[in-house]
């Protein structure tokens, strides 16, 4: 049933206070009710409805019965200088949110933050939604489960953990964003660390003296590349499918590291007969740069998952090699 969303309401407010009315996405299915009635008429302009003023009182007596309070937001708009468009009406709706917000802590998740200044928690939060956060810090909240080497320890304002004697007992450990964003420092000695992009690889990899496992998991990055910001002067090594989001993956990866290795042992080709699986390249996918079996993968469109590499028995010693 039409004139329900706010959308369709404000097309009827528009066409009253302006005396015409463009068509907008939103509002299409008001503006073909509109223009088959008699109150309407083409103006000569592209996509616009404008006013017979000989029918405003049967307009405004739809309002009333559709949306009785209709004049109170009117006022409310022109009393902060906004159109009523859908827009006008966001940025109302915006601005009346802000002005409720309670006491807030010094950081809150982006779902959070949005669920308060925003119509839901999944909205994007705007420049001007933002805004009426103050200097809040809005985080995404993810996390990095590492397998840390002997020795390592985190140290926060709070505290230090020995997070190699936390993995001993629970196999692995995870790092929060808000504690990499909070000054999180890593302590100890790391040879090398190596990004694992599926997580049974991770899991499964033997353990190698003085290396860090990181789990990368597909394109959620934002996290990993803080705990890279900690392992400057460490070599980093990749190691995820040689398919084509693999292979985007390093390279925005490489974007943040530049020095980032790929590991592509020579062995892993001895697979592409019997796991090779059929896989459509990308065109547009730049594999100039990339190892040689990548390229050797692309020109026949096939892929390779990484897990039998994982427990090969040459991986260690493969990945020793990079060093």
């Amino acid at each position: 049933m039409i004139w329900q969303t706010a959308e369709e309401r404000l097309a009827l407010l528009e066409l009253l206070v302006r005396g015409m009315l463009k068509r907008r996405r939103a509002q299409a299915a008001a503006w073909d009710a509109l223009g088959e009635l008699p109150w309407t008429k083409r103006t000569g302009r592209r996509d616009e409805l404008g006013l017979v003023e000989s029918r405003r009182g049967e307009l405004a007596a739809l309002l009333d019965r559709v949306w009785p309070a209709w004049g109170g937001a009117l006022a409310e708009l022109i009393a902060r200088g906004l159109p009523p468009t859908p827009d006008g009406w966001a940025a109302l709706e915006d601005a009346q949110r802000a002005e409720g917000l309670p006491a807030l802590p010094e950081q809150l998740n982006r779902r959070t933050a949005a669920a308060l200044v925003a119509a839901h928690s999944k909205a994007a939060l705007t420049g001007r939604r933002a805004a009426a956060l103050g200097g809040i810090v809005t985080t995404h909240d993810g996390s990095v489960r590492l397998r840390p080497p002997e020795g390592l320890v985190a140290r926060t304002p709070r505290g230090a953990v020995d997070l190699a004697a936390v993995a001993a007992v629970l196999g692995e450990v995870s790092l929060p964003e808000r504690a990499l964003k909070g000054g999180l420092e890593l302590e100890g000695t790391v040879r090398a660390a190596l990004l694992v992009e599926n997580l049974g690889a991770f899991c499964d990899l033997a353990t190698i003296e003085g290396w860090l496992f990181a789990h990368v998991p597909g394109w959620d990055t934002a996290t990993v590349t803080r705990l890279l910001d900690r392992l400057t002067h460490v070599p980093v090594v990749h190691f995820g499918d040689l398919d084509p989001n693999g292979t985007r993956i390093f390279q925005h990866l490489r974007g943040a590291r530049p020095d980032l290795r790929w590991f592509v042992p020579q062995f892993w080709e001895e697979l592409v007969e019997t796991k090779g699986r059929p896989c459509a390249w990308p065109v547009d996918l730049d594999v100039r740069d990339a190892p040689e079996l990548v390229r050797r993968l692309a020109a026949r469109d096939m892929w390779l998952e990484q897990e039998p590499v994982a427990v090969d028995p040459r991986t260690p010693a493969a990945l020793e090699g990079m060093l």
